[in-house]
Parts: structure tokens; sequence; C-alpha cells
């Protein structure tokens, strides 16, 4: 018995909607991991960080990514942060670092990139700024909220068993004590003496010089470049036209952005919530008792 042709109709529709199905799945799949369908020039990557620096993950993975990659000839970091954890600046200014031994990188500075911003900053091969950038801010800074006062108002006791004495570091139920008012100080220290010992490598100015600049006050663009903290005055395309001069690109220059993960409700409520919520404490101070970087 002959198929009539409703039915063959009805199949070849299926069929060729099947094939779109799976076509756009593996063009979305390729697409979603960054990976090229086809050959293309040479390129030049950029990394955006912005607002404030809790976790450095996403960025290292950026990172690693366009090293790998042989079309991306250089990188433009793109910075609009007044900084954040110790932890997140210093692996993102390592990372940088160890890139710049490889390809061209340049640090591109937006409204603000001061302390920890900054010193992701230092990775980079160049420095650029507009002349009303927001930057320096080389110090470090911890809040240690005391609400000892509030809970005796609410009636709420609290009672602390420890190993050791400095176990209880960071109390929110009292006062500090002179030693661990010392104690935390010395680690305060020891971690501006690391952002210092960077600013001083970096741009190959004397330890005492950089000492005298960094107490935490905050300089323009222009101001900085005048210091030595920074190497020219200019946008995001002069920090690209840059990148690409180093990496010997000619021609128009295509620019190549990290691919952006795809949302998920679980990561956002257990992940970037969980990031936005130590933000928030941290402006207002209550509750983030790491050391920060930030302006």
């Amino acid at each position: 018995m002959r198929s009539s042709p409703i039915v063959i109709g009805l199949a070849f529709l299926g069929a060729l909607f099947l094939f779109l199905i799976v076509l756009i799945f593996i063009l979305g799949f390729l697409f979603s991991r960054g990976a090229p369908v086809l050959p293309t020039a040479d390129r030049v990557g950029i990394i955006e960080i912005k607002g404030l620096i809790s976790n450095s993950d996403r960025i290292l993975k950026d990172i690693r990514a366009f090293r790998d990659r042989e079309d991306i000839k250089a990188v433009v970091v793109r910075i609009e942060s007044p900084g954040g954890s110790v932890g997140a600046s210093q692996e993102i200014y390592q990372a940088l670092r160890e890139l710049s031994e490889i390809k061209p990188t340049v640090a591109s500075m937006g409204s603000v990139a001061a302390s920890g911003g900054y010193y992701i900053a230092l990775g980079a091969e160049k420095i650029y700024a507009n002349p009303g950038t927001i930057t320096g801010s080389i110090g470090v800074i911890m809040k240690l909220p005391n609400l000892a006062g509030l809970m005796k108002k609410l009636g709420i006791g609290a009672t602390t068993l420890k190993s050791g004495r400095f176990k209880d570091l960071t109390p929110v139920t009292r006062e500090l004590t002179p030693e661990e008012k010392t104690l935390i100080q010395g680690l305060l220290s020891e971690v501006h003496r690391q952002f210092m010992a960077a600013v001083a490598e970096a741009r190959k100015l004397p330890l005492e010089e950089v000492r005298q600049l960094a107490d935490g006050r905050i300089f323009t663009g222009r101001e900085a470049k005048e210091r030595g903290l920074i190497d020219e005055l200019g946008n995001l395309d002069s920090a690209v036209e840059a990148a690409a001069q180093m990496a010997g690109i000619t021609g128009a220059v295509e620019l190549v952005y990290p691919p952006k993960e795809r949302f998920s409700l679980l990561k956002s409520l257990f992940s970037e919530g969980a990031g936005a919520v130590s933000q928030a404490v941290t402006f207002s101070g209550i509750g983030y008792l790491a050391p920060q970087f930030v302006n």
C-alpha cells in the first residue's frame, strides 16, 4: 500500500523539525562553551571585573580560557571595582601576572578601580585609566562589629567555649582585648606589606616611595599617572588599541568576551545570592570579618 501524500508530507516536516532542533542544540552547545565554529582571525579578549570582589572563580576561569585559545592574541581586563576580598584579589592578580608572561595584557580602569581593583591591575603589563578614574586606596581594612550593648538591651546572652585564647578572635559579643587588637593589627600590617611589595615590583618604584602613597588615600587617574601608579590616560578603546599593537595585530580588532554562564536558579540562590549578601554586609560593616581591599 502506497502512503498518501499527506502522510509523506507530515513525515518530512517532522524530520525537518527534528533536524532543526538538533542543529540549534549543537550550535548552542558550541557557543555556550565559547568554541569558534570556524577558524578566526587574531582577536583581543576582554575580561570584565565589576563590583565588589568576593570570589575569583569566574575570573580565573575566563583567564584560563583566553590563555588556551590560539586566536586570542592579547587580553584586556576592564576593571570597575572598589576592591574586596584579599584572597580573591591576590588570586586574580597572580593569574593575570602569569598570563602576562604568555600574552600581552592591559588593564583598563573604568570609573573606579581602587584597592583590590588596583591590586588586580598590577598583574597586567600596562595600566590605562581615565583622567577622572578613582584609583589607589592602597591599604587593608577589617571591620569588627560589637553588638554587646544591643544584646544587653534585648536581654540576649552568649557563652563561648574555645580551645585557645585567640580562637574567638573576631567576637561580636564583646570588646576586643588589647592582645587581640595587637594580633589583628599585625595581620593587617602583613597584608599591607604584601600589597606595597606588589606595587613596588609591578610599577618599578622604590618601596619607600610606595609607602608614602600607601596610606589608603585615593587618586584620580591623572594623579596616579603623575605618581607612576599607572602607565597611560585613556579609555577602553585606548587599552584595546595598545593590546593589539603589543600583540602585532594589524587592521580592525575583533573583540571577544567570555560566554555568559547559563542561568541556574539553585546557583543563583546558593552562590550568587550568598555573594550578594556578603557584599551588602561588607559595605554596612556587619558580619564580614575577613580583611578587605576596599576603597
